[in-house]
Protein backbone atom coordinates (compact mmCIF):
# COMPACT_ATOMS: atom_id res chain seq x y z
CA UNK A 1 0.00 0.00 0.00
CA UNK A 2 1.19 3.04 -0.57
CA UNK A 3 -0.33 6.81 1.18
CA UNK A 4 0.03 10.10 0.31
CA UNK A 5 -0.23 12.46 3.11
CA UNK A 6 0.18 16.61 3.14
CA UNK A 7 -0.98 19.60 3.50
CA UNK A 8 -1.61 22.86 0.97
CA UNK A 9 -1.96 26.27 1.64
CA UNK A 10 -3.96 28.84 0.50
CA UNK A 11 -5.38 32.26 1.50
CA UNK A 12 -7.94 31.73 3.91
CA UNK A 13 -10.76 33.55 1.67
CA UNK A 14 -10.29 30.90 -1.23
CA UNK A 15 -9.76 27.66 0.63
CA UNK A 16 -13.12 26.46 0.70
CA UNK A 17 -13.65 27.10 -3.16
CA UNK A 18 -10.57 25.39 -3.67
CA UNK A 19 -12.01 22.44 -2.29
CA UNK A 20 -15.81 22.98 -3.48
CA UNK A 21 -15.08 23.11 -6.94
CA UNK A 22 -12.11 19.97 -6.24
CA UNK A 23 -14.95 17.62 -5.81
CA UNK A 24 -15.80 16.36 -9.05
CA UNK A 25 -11.84 15.92 -9.90
CA UNK A 26 -11.73 13.98 -5.97
CA UNK A 27 -14.15 11.73 -7.22
CA UNK A 28 -12.59 11.26 -10.81
CA UNK A 29 -9.75 9.70 -8.49
CA UNK A 30 -11.48 7.76 -6.66
CA UNK A 31 -13.19 5.78 -9.05
CA UNK A 32 -9.14 5.08 -10.03
CA UNK A 33 -7.87 1.73 -10.30
CA UNK A 34 -6.20 0.94 -7.25
CA UNK A 35 -7.56 4.20 -5.26
CA UNK A 36 -8.85 3.10 -1.86
CA UNK A 37 -9.26 6.72 -0.21
CA UNK A 38 -8.72 10.02 -1.84
CA UNK A 39 -9.88 12.58 0.97
CA UNK A 40 -9.24 16.38 1.44
CA UNK A 41 -10.41 18.29 4.49
CA UNK A 42 -10.33 21.05 5.19
CA UNK A 43 -8.00 22.02 8.97
CA UNK A 44 -10.04 23.49 11.70
CA UNK A 45 -6.91 25.38 12.83
CA UNK A 46 -5.16 26.85 9.66
CA UNK A 47 -7.58 28.68 8.29
CA UNK A 48 -5.77 28.44 4.42
CA UNK A 49 -4.77 24.91 4.64
CA UNK A 50 -6.11 21.88 2.96
CA UNK A 51 -5.32 18.39 4.06
CA UNK A 52 -4.56 15.60 1.31
CA UNK A 53 -4.46 11.34 2.48
CA UNK A 54 -4.98 9.13 -0.32
CA UNK A 55 -4.34 5.33 0.13
CA UNK A 56 -3.45 2.97 -3.00
CA UNK A 57 -3.41 -0.40 -3.71
CA UNK A 58 0.35 -0.17 -5.00
CA UNK A 59 3.09 2.15 -6.24
CA UNK A 60 1.91 1.24 -9.81
CA UNK A 61 -1.32 2.74 -9.33
CA UNK A 62 -0.20 5.57 -7.58
CA UNK A 63 1.91 5.43 -11.16
CA UNK A 64 -1.35 5.91 -13.06
CA UNK A 65 -3.07 7.98 -11.40
CA UNK A 66 0.15 10.66 -11.76
CA UNK A 67 -0.63 10.30 -15.53
CA UNK A 68 -3.92 10.29 -15.15
CA UNK A 69 -6.87 12.76 -16.74
CA UNK A 70 -8.20 13.54 -13.20
CA UNK A 71 -4.32 13.98 -11.80
CA UNK A 72 -3.80 17.29 -14.67
CA UNK A 73 -7.30 18.32 -14.09
CA UNK A 74 -6.80 18.85 -10.91
CA UNK A 75 -3.25 20.74 -11.32
CA UNK A 76 -5.02 23.26 -14.10
CA UNK A 77 -8.01 23.95 -11.33
CA UNK A 78 -5.08 24.40 -8.11
CA UNK A 79 -2.76 26.69 -10.57
CA UNK A 80 -5.82 28.92 -10.81
CA UNK A 81 -5.12 29.85 -7.61
CA UNK A 82 -2.06 31.01 -5.52
CA UNK A 83 -0.30 28.07 -3.57
CA UNK A 84 1.17 29.44 -0.71
CA UNK A 85 2.74 26.66 0.76
CA UNK A 86 2.68 22.83 0.36
CA UNK A 87 4.08 19.60 1.38
CA UNK A 88 2.94 16.50 0.07
CA UNK A 89 5.17 13.41 0.96
CA UNK A 90 4.01 9.55 -0.38
CA UNK A 91 4.82 6.28 2.18
CA UNK A 92 5.58 3.15 1.29
CA UNK A 93 3.52 1.16 4.08
CA UNK A 94 4.87 -2.82 4.04
CA UNK A 95 3.12 -3.27 7.71
CA UNK A 96 -0.57 -2.64 8.56
CA UNK A 97 -2.34 -3.53 12.31
CA UNK A 98 -5.22 -1.86 13.73
CA UNK A 99 -4.46 0.54 16.57
CA UNK A 100 -6.14 -0.82 19.64
CA UNK A 101 -5.05 -4.58 20.37
CA UNK A 102 -7.27 -7.66 21.33
CA UNK A 103 -7.48 -6.46 24.77
CA UNK A 104 -8.75 -3.47 23.78
CA UNK A 105 -5.74 -1.01 24.23
CA UNK A 106 -4.31 1.39 22.13
CA UNK A 107 -1.09 0.41 21.17
CA UNK A 108 2.04 1.81 19.48
CA UNK A 109 3.70 -1.75 18.91
CA UNK A 110 2.87 -3.57 15.93
CA UNK A 111 2.02 -6.61 17.10
CA UNK A 112 2.64 -9.25 14.28
CA UNK A 113 6.20 -7.86 13.43
CA UNK A 114 9.05 -9.76 13.14
CA UNK A 115 11.74 -7.66 14.77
Amino acid sequence: MVVVAGEIDFAPEVRDEVLKDALPLIEMALAEKGCRHYAWSLDPHNPGRIHVFEEWETAEDLAEHLLAESYFKMGAHLAGFTILGANTRKYRCDLSEPVYGPDGVATAKFLTAQD
